[in-house]
């Protein structure tokens, strides 16, 4: 026989969470604080441990600057300002100047885990040829993966983040330097697309026909 409704309620009210309990709501922020950590660093393990892994092959990540260094470097270093604000944020440092609506801070969550996503995918298909800047020597020409859809997965994946960070912190400053890094990524991105024509040659001017620069 089939038990009344009230009698469910009673077998299954326990294990339901209480939004209004203090305890839940702690839990998910803890939760939602270690995922917001563990993508940049998990990214940023994988970025520096290749690097090493290249050194020992006397392999140099490190490639040319394709723009001004100081403004190509300035860049790099407010990407992780930016992820290091959102981190803080979760782990509540008050950088809000409003409260964001509980909607908003999933979306911008879910860009953040998918920004991430794109730039370790990304990372891992460049394999050897991956440089921060333009080669100083001979590399090849990725094109399968990521690189079938977009010929700059890992930009977009950077740009993902960084918006996913305006949207979590709600910062004015925080997106004033997101536009600037987008900005200075965007010359990078033309200053890299020159560089490999003139290595490539035919090889990307056909694949820049086929794919994409962005999406």
């Amino acid at each position: 026989m089939l038990l009344p409704y009230r009698a469910l309620g009673l077998i299954f009210m326990p294990f339901v969470p209480d939004p209004s309990d203090p305890n839940v709501l702690t839990r998910t922020s803890m939760v939602e604080s270690v995922v917001v950590t563990i993508f940049p660093v998990f990214f940023l393990v994988i970025l520096f441990g290749g690097g090493a892994r290249l050194r020992r092959r006397n392999i140099d990540m490190d490639g040319a600057p394709p723009i001004d260094r100081r403004i190509f470097y300035l860049s790099k270093y407010a990407i992780l300002g930016l992820w290091g604000a959102t981190v803080a944020q979760s782990w509540g440092v008050p950088l809000s100047l409003v409260r964001a609506p509980g909607w908003l801070q999933w979306v911008s969550l879910l860009l953040w885990v998918g920004g991430f996503l794109l730039l370790l995918v990304g990372r891992l298909g460049l394999a050897d040829s991956f440089r921060i800047g333009s080669p100083k020597e001979n590399t090849q020409l990725k094109v399968s993966g990521l690189f079938q859809f977009s010929r700059n997965p890992m930009y977009l994946g950077v740009y993902t983040t960084l918006l996913a960070s305006v949207l979590y912190t709600l910062n004015p400053i925080v997106l004033l330097a997101g536009v600037f890094v987008v900005a200075v990524h965007h010359r990078i991105v033309l200053a890299e697309e020159r560089y490999l024509l003139n290595a490539f040659g035919q090889e990307y001017a056909d694949y820049c026909r086929r794919v994409r620069r962005y999406l």
